[in-house]
C-alpha cells in the first residue's frame, strides 16, 4: 500500500467544556493538521495523489478556520471544537473528494506541540 500525507497550520481560539460544566476561558492555539492518504494503485503518473490539488484542498479548509473561535462556526455547532472534532471535520470536508482506489487513512491534529489527536475513518466495505 502506498501513503501519501500532506500538512498544513492554522492559529484559531476555542473552548471546551469542563467537568463542572462551565466553559475554560478562550485560548488561542498553533494548530497542525497532518492528512494521510492510501492506496494500493499509482495512476498513469506514478502517483497515488498529486501533492499540489489535495495540499491546496486542505489550505483553502484550514483558510475557513484561520483566527476564528471554533466555537462560533457552523462545523462545530453541537460538538465541542475539540482536537479530535477537528480531525473529524477535516476527514468529513476531504475525504469524499478522492480519486478511486484511495481513501483518507488518518488525520492528525497537534493542538499544542505534543498533544494530538488522531482520526482514522472507518473502511467502508460493500
Amino acid at each position: 500500500m502506498f501513503e501519501v500525507s500532506i500538512s498544513g497550520r492554522f492559529v484559531a481560539a476555542h473552548q471546551l467544556r469542563l467537568p463542572d460544566g462551565t466553559l475554560e476561558p478562550r485560548h488561542s492555539h498553533n494548530w497542525r493538521v497532518m492528512v494521510t492518504f492510501g492506496g494500493v494503485a499509482l495512476d498513469r503518473n506514478g502517483l497515488l495523489l498529486d501533492f499540489n490539488e489535495i495540499k491546496t484542498r486542505l489550505d483553502e479548509l484550514l483558510a475557513i478556520l484561520f483566527d476564528r473561535n471554533l466555537n462560533e462556526l457552523p462545523a462545530f455547532t453541537g460538538r465541542p471544537p475539540s482536537a479530535e472534532n477537528v480531525a473529524l471535520h477535516v476527514a468529513q470536508q476531504l475525504g469524499g473528494l478522492l480519486p478511486q482506489g484511495v481513501r483518507l487513512t488518518c488525520v492528525e491534529v497537534e493542538e499544542t506541540p505534543g498533544c494530538i489527536a488522531r482520526y482514522h475513518p472507518q473502511r467502508v466495505t460493500t
